[in-house]
């Protein structure tokens, strides 16, 4: 590594902290905004070709989520081992981290395509016996499936190309992506053109399209401007280097997975008899429009939870008291600031918001109270999501894992089904319960986290 190569490294390290984070995440929350809409838009244009799509999409969402958290999982293994070598100053072993990453991700597609070639529309089946739902559901899973090579390849440039300090690559990466997906999903569902009516297939495969487009352009970012060097010609698994990755990465992709597990919950206790006797399948439709919805305001936090995590990690490497905690808290501010400004929009247009999904007049006094209800404690929420990534970058991911256990599987799900064998009205009061008492679990975390392995760097 030469010149150029150690001024990109350093500056995660030399840059004013403040400055340092807004840099590394600004791009990332960007990407993750186009994300989020180009999620909506899929949604939106199926809902508008058959709201039976809608909801079918409703359900395949839980099982894209998985996929997403064990990319999210092992990039943070990626991530967090890739920063913290070149932390260290030792570039040969930065590099076996890049390379063995890359081949992680192709078997986690591997793994993928099977289970695209398996399971089929018996997914969805378990939630609905509609058969029009469990078509739909079952075209767009299995697409999705085969061809996410494209989105784990996708990861594994991003990843190497944050870590190495170059944040604006991760935003090049999804947003030509993202755009992609946007052009091609009302062509594809529609029909429109030489193209023929797709609908919800039409859909999956604009997804896989623009993942594909998305991989190829990270593949050209990473060899154009290489702070680690890649060369596969030669290479051999090193199972060192793949046990560091998943030593870090496997508590966070346990953590990620938490948000399907509770999705999957969810969606089966709205489907009890008790449930849809009082509403039907409301519940089940606004839950899906929140997830929708709430990625607004999530994926922003995201992106600067991504952003953070190279630069604590690489300060804990470096062994840099000052800017982890003034790094650490800063993230925290911004944090807060978007989480409120989330929670003022849910407040005030809940009803807006449902109407984008072409969500019917039955449905919506529902929509409205859940929104009102669940945005409440979107700060808490917010807090507890930082805290998470800080402690999964300063080699604590068990803490980072327990909170989500907390907050997505210990509370919410009891809770929901009390109040749906009760009062199935307030069923959406789960989440305010969850967010709050893992939010104070995450400061007691944090303090003692603290004191016995952060402050005591000052003292080294």
């Amino acid at each position: 590594m030469k010149g150029l190569t150690f001024l990109e490294e350093n500056k995660l390290g030399t840059t004013p902290i403040r400055r340092l984070i807004v840099d590394m995440s600004w791009p990332m929350m960007l990407s993750m905004l186009v994300q989020a809409l180009y999620n909506m838009v899929d949604s939106y244009y199926v809902s508008l070709a058959d709201p039976k799509g809608f909801l079918a999409l409703s359900f395949v969402f839980p099982a894209q989520s998985l996929m997403i958290a064990i990319c999210v999982g092992t990039g943070v293994g990626v991530n967090a081992m890739l920063s913290r070598r070149l932390g260290e100053k030792r570039p040969e072993e930065a590099s076996a981290v890049a390379e063995n990453g890359y081949f992680v991700y192709f078997l986690t597609w591997l793994v993928y395509l099977l289970l695209g070639v398996t399971l089929g529309p018996r997914f969805v089946g378990f939630f609905s016996s509609d058969p029009q739902v469990v078509a739909y559901g079952g075209q767009y899973l299995t697409i999705v499936l085969c061809g996410s090579i494209g989105m784990c390849m996708q990861f594994a440039g991003e990843r190497v190309l944050q870590a190495s300090g170059q944040p604006v690559g991760p935003m090049i990466i999804q947003g030509i992506g993202a755009v992609i997906n946007l052009v091609l999903d009302p062509i594809l569902i529609f029909g429109l053109g030489p193209f023929p009516v797709m609908g919800v297939a039409g859909a999956a495969i604009a997804t896989v399209f623009g993942q594909l487009v998305g991989m190829c352009a990270g593949f050209f970012l990473v060899h154009r401007k290489p702070v680690v060097k890649l060369s596969f010609r030669k290479f051999r698994p090193d199972m060192a280097a793949i046990r560091d990755i998943y030593r870090i990465g496997m508590p966070a992709m346990a953590m990620q997975s938490l948000g399907t597990f509770m999705t999957l919950g969810l969606n089966k206790i709205l489907v009890l008899p008790s449930v849809t006797a009082a509403a039907g399948d409301a519940p089940v439709f606004v839950l899906g429009a929140y997830f929708k919805l709430q990625s607004f305001v999530f994926m922003p936090v995201a992106g600067l939870n991504n952003g953070l995590t190279p630069v604590l990690s690489y300060n804990y490497g470096a062994k840099h008291h000052r800017r982890i905690v003034e790094g650490l808290h800063f993230a925290l501010k911004l944090a807060l600031v978007i989480m409120g400004l989330g929670t003022l929009i849910f407040q005030l247009f809940p009803a807006s918001l449902l109407a984008i999904f072409s969500t019917p007049a039955e449905m919506m006094e529902t929509g409205v109270f859940a929104l009102r209800i669940i945005s409440i404690t979107f700060l808490c929420a917010g807090a507890t999501f930082i805290f998470s990534g800080a402690f999964q970058a300063l080699g604590s991911p068990n803490l980072a894992l327990i909170l989500g256990l907390t907050r997505q599987i210990v509370i919410v799900l009891p809770v929901c089904l009390i109040l749906a064998l009760t009062d199935p009205a307030l069923v959406w009061f789960c989440f305010p319960a969850a967010e709050i008492i893992s939010c104070l679990l995450a400061v007691f975390f944090y303090r003692r986290l603290r004191l016995q392995k952060i402050d005591r760097m000052a003292d080294a």
